[in-house]
């Protein structure tokens, strides 16, 4: 028979507790950062399934090696219409946006 541990917390208690609630400053910036970091996590496991270098997908997408590697890196936010470049054009893809509610 397994018992709870009761030390475990939930990601979501984690961030309300250190960050705090949804709508905070600073629970806001968390969660956009993430948002931004999973962008650019994406892009790099795209690009290395698809066996090309930064400079190879700047190259199809009409942008700089170093632009990709910002964004990859997290240390550039990119537009909607660059990612959908990136997308269609470098990886030969297509780009597919919700909202949820």
């Amino acid at each position: 028979m397994k018992t709870a541990n009761k030390n475990l917390t939930t990601l979501d208690e984690f961030k309300e507790r250190n960050f705090g609630k949804r709508g905070t400053k600073e629970r806001d910036e968390l969660e956009d950062g993430y948002k931004n970091f999973k962008i650019g996590a994406l892009i790099y496991d795209t690009r290395m399934e698809l066996g090309m270098t930064q400079e190879q997908l700047a190259e199809k997408v009409g942008t700089t090696k170093s632009y990709i590697s910002k964004i990859e890196n997290n240390l550039k936010e990119t537009r909607i219409s660059t990612l959908q470049k990136i997308v269609e054009l470098g990886f030969g893809g297509r780009l597919e946006l919700s909202i949820k509610i």
